[in-house]
This record gives C-alpha cells, sequence and structure tokens, in this order.
C-alpha cells in the first residue's frame, strides 16, 4: 500500500479528536471545585442531550410532523417507556417496554 502512512496519520488524527475533548475537561476540571450553580446546571446536560436525540426521531422520522400510528408507531411505541422508567427504575424493563410496545402495534397495523 502506498498511502499506508496516510492511514496511520488518519487513525491518529481521528482518534486524536475523539478522545481529546472528553479527555481535556476531565483533567482540567477534576481537581477543582464547581460552583453549586455550575453542578445544577451540568446535571442538566444528560437529559438536554437525550431530548435533543430522540426528538426529531419520534416526531419527525421521516422529515414530516405525523402522528398517525401507521406513519409513525415509534412515537406511540415511546409512550410506555418513561412510565416504566419511573415506576420501576429499571433500565432493562424500560427498553423491553418500549420494545414490547412497538410490536404490538406492528402486529395490529
Amino acid at each position: 500500500m502506498k498511502n499506508n502512512g496516510y492511514f496511520w496519520l488518519a487513525i491518529f488524527l481521528m482518534t486524536a479528536v475523539t478522545y481529546l475533548p472528553r479527555l481535556l475537561p476531565v483533567l482540567f476540571l477534576s481537581r477543582r471545585r464547581l460552583a453549586p450553580a455550575v453542578r445544577v446546571w451540568l446535571s442538566y446536560v444528560p437529559a438536554a442531550v437525550l431530548a435533543a436525540l430522540l426528538g426529531p426521531l419520534l416526531l419527525l422520522p421521516q422529515g414530516n410532523f405525523d402522528l398517525k400510528p401507521s406513519v409513525n408507531p415509534y412515537f406511540w411505541a415511546a409512550i410506555p417507556s418513561p412510565w416504566t422508567a419511573l415506576k420501576t427504575r429499571n433500565m432493562f424493563l424500560t427498553v423491553l417496554a418500549g420494545i414490547a410496545a412497538l410490536a404490538c402495534l406492528r402486529l395490529i397495523i
């Protein structure tokens, strides 16, 4: 292979771009005490990221807002999952509830 050096350089650069943004905050902030307001603000980040990922997927699966079960079964299958998560506090049962709801919808539709 003529471009073997470029291949390894690309792997190294992709590794650096992937891990440096994760590693640097840990290195710089691990020994510092964050202000309570910053800690509260950071506690909302996981929920915001999850909403940003799931919102378009559940509400606009083909790029259009349509909540008909025949067009968008994912929205309707996602409804039992938060309830299951709140009641059981069990991630396995939560995922299982979503999968079971989607399977039932696909059988019906």
